[in-house]
C-alpha cells in the first residue's frame, strides 16, 4: 500500500474518544473531514482506513445506503492499491462482507467472507484475535444460509482463540450469544432450550467476570442486552443497559 501522508494514529485516538463517549455526530463528521483531506492529498491509504470505519459506522447506526457505499469505496480501493492479497485487502474484505451481512444480502458476503478468510488463514497466527471475529461474522452469514454444521465449527474456533486473549471475554460473549441464535434457528425454540440455557450462561459468565469497562465493553453490553431480552432475561438485560450508559457518561 502507498505510504500515508496523515497521521491514521490520531484519526484513529480521535474516534474512540467520540465512540467512548457514544457520540456517533461527532464520529461521523470527524471521518468525514479526514476522508476529505486524504482525498485532496490523494492518500488512498488513508482513504482506505476511512472508508473501512465509515462503512463500520453506517453499519451500527443502521443506515443501509451509506454503508453500502463505502464498502464498495473500500473495495475498490483495496483493487487500485494491488492489496488483493495482503491482510489489509483481507481486513476491507471481511469489513465489507460484515456491513453485507447487516442488510440481508448473505449471499453477496459470503464470497468475501471467503476470500478473507484465505488470506488470514495463510497470514495470521492461528491465535490472533483478526482470526476470531472473522469466524464468528461468516458463521453468522453461514447460520442465514442454513449451513448449520460449518456455522457451529467457526463458533467453536473463534471462541477457542477469544478465551485465550486478554482482551477477548466480551467478543467471545456475544459468540456464544450467536451460537443461541444459530441453535434456535437450527432446532426451534422448544428444542434448543438446553442450549440457548447453557450458552447464554457462559455469555453472562464471561461478561461479569470482565474487568475492563471501556467504550467497546459498553458496547458489548447494549449489543447482549437485546438478546438477553428476547430470551427472557429482562432484569439483566436492564442491568447490562444501565452498565452501558453509566460507562457512556462517565459516572
Amino acid at each position: 500500500m502507498s505510504n500515508s501522508c496523515i497521521s491514521t494514529e490520531r484519526i484513529i485516538a480521535k474516534l474512540d474518544e467520540y465512540l467512548h463517549k457514544n457520540d456517533y455526530v461527532s464520529a461521523e463528521r470527524h471521518l468525514l473531514y479526514w476522508l476529505d483531506e486524504a482525498t485532496r492529498a490523494d492518500d488512498r491509504r488513508t482513504q482506505l482506513l476511512l472508508h473501512n470505519e465509515l462503512m463500520g459506522l453506517y453499519r451500527k447506526l443502521g443506515h443501509r445506503d451509506e454503508a453500502l457505499a463505502h464498502a464498495q469505496k473500500a473495495l475498490d480501493t483495496v483493487e487500485s492499491l494491488g492489496a488483493s492479497r495482503q491482510v489489509g485487502g483481507a481486513t476491507s474484505y471481511l469489513n465489507a462482507a460484515t456491513v453485507y451481512k447487516a442488510f440481508n444480502m448473505a449471499d453477496a458476503s459470503l464470497p468475501l467472507f471467503e476470500s478473507a478468510l484465505q488470506i488470514y488463514e495463510a497470514e495470521l497466527d492461528s491465535n490472533d484475535g483478526r482470526l476470531a471475529g472473522l469466524y464468528n461474522n461468516m458463521a453468522l452469514t453461514l447460520v442465514d444460509l442454513k449451513d448449520f454444521n460449518r456455522a457451529d465449527e467457526l463458533y467453536k474456533k473463534a471462541i477457542s482463540i477469544m478465551e485465550n486473549l486478554c482482551d477477548g471475554a466480551p467478543e467471545a460473549a456475544i459468540t456464544y450469544l450467536n451460537m443461541a441464535n444459530a441453535a434456535e434457528a437450527r432446532l426451534g425454540l422448544v428444542e434448543a432450550e438446553e442450549l440457548i440455557t447453557q450458552y447464554t450462561s457462559r455469555a453472562q459468565a464471561l461478561l461479569e467476570g470482565y474487568k475492563n469497562r471501556d467504550g467497546n465493553y459498553a458496547f458489548v453490553c447494549e449489543k447482549c442486552a437485546s438478546v438477553f431480552d428476547y430470551y427472557g432475561y429482562f432484569i439483566y438485560a436492564g442491568e447490562l443497559r444501565e452498565r452501558s450508559r453509566r460507562i457512556y457518561e462517565g459516572t
